[in-house]
């Protein structure tokens, strides 16, 4: 028993390690894409500029918002099927399944990101990140350095989700009955 738990736990550590690695990649596409979007509309200075506000409050819909949400789609959509293709392999679901249960298990690693992104980054925060080094333009941007912190953030509670929910029916995971097999150690595996 301690065997077959001991390679489980070895799974599991290399599955996380994969993971983190593709979450890495992942991180580069999500900032590549926050460049190229803040690049695109002037620059990360404008990036809180308003493009809708609502009607008798302070609240609006601003530019940042969009460059976390589609950088958010696009580095899940590339880490889904990195994921599917190495850390997971072996995944008995359609793609388009597994992409919507990736993409749902994500959204909750991403509210997290970006609850901290909007703290990191809004002047009336708490927590807004300092201008004695932070800045609103180049590699100082306060818009780059939140949407970092909030995707480093969001990373591990997208792996526990993932992990338990989206890729739950792979090869490598056991099936229900081998958790608790009364065989001898080494043949449950």
């Amino acid at each position: 028993m301690a065997e077959a738990a001991t390679g489980r736990w070895h799974r599991l550590a290399t599955q996380f390690v994969k993971f983190a690695i593709v979450g890495a990649s992942g991180v580069i596409v999500n900032m590549l894409v926050a460049f190229i979007m803040n690049k695109a509309n002037g620059g990360a200075q404008y990036a809180r500029n308003p493009l809708w506000t609502v009607p008798g409050t302070d609240w609006a819909l601003r530019y940042s918002y969009i460059v976390y949400l589609v950088a958010f789609v696009v580095a899940n959509v590339w880490n889904y099927q990195l994921n599917r293709t190495w850390t997971f392999k072996g995944t008995r679901q359609t793609w388009w399944r597994g992409l919507v249960a990736f993409m749902a298990a994500g959204v909750l690693g991403a509210l997290v990101g970006f609850v901290i992104k909007v703290a990191l980054t809004h002047p009336g925060s708490p927590v807004y990140l300092p201008g004695a080094f932070f800045g609103d333009s180049g590699w100082r941007a306060r818009e780059y350095w939140g949407q970092l912190i909030g995707v480093l953030f969001g990373t591990p509670v997208n792996f526990v989700v993932n992990r338990l929910w989206t890729f739950r029916h792979h090869a490598g995971t056991p099936a229900p009955q081998d958790e608790v097999s009364s065989a001898p150690a080494g043949l449950a595996e």
